[in-house]
């Protein structure tokens, strides 16, 4: 049985979809019985499909410009503000 659920995107934080498949849709060699979760964002292009089994990635691809990387910049523009203060 197939199961789709709204996440937050672990790149940009705007909500993806995570998929869950279990049945012959989803072919992979490395994944026992094709038990896959996949996660995707169209907002920034991020994707993930890792077996559920053992972890493993089969694909992933993500653009630059993560959540993390944002705050960096974030943190990195106000920090010679504070030490002029």
């Amino acid at each position: 049985m197939n199961h789709t659920f709204g996440v937050p995107c672990p790149n940009c934080g705007s909500w993806a979809t995570r998929s869950y498949f279990n049945s012959s849709e989803a072919k992979y060699s490395n994944c026992p019985q094709n038990h896959v979760i996949q996660t995707e964002c169209s907002h920034c292009d991020y994707l993930m499909i890792m077996c559920s089994f053992n972890g493993t990635v089969i694909e992933a691809h993500a653009s630059s410009t993560s959540a993390m990387m944002k705050e960096n910049q974030k943190q990195l523009m106000l920090l010679p503000a504070k030490l002029l203060t």
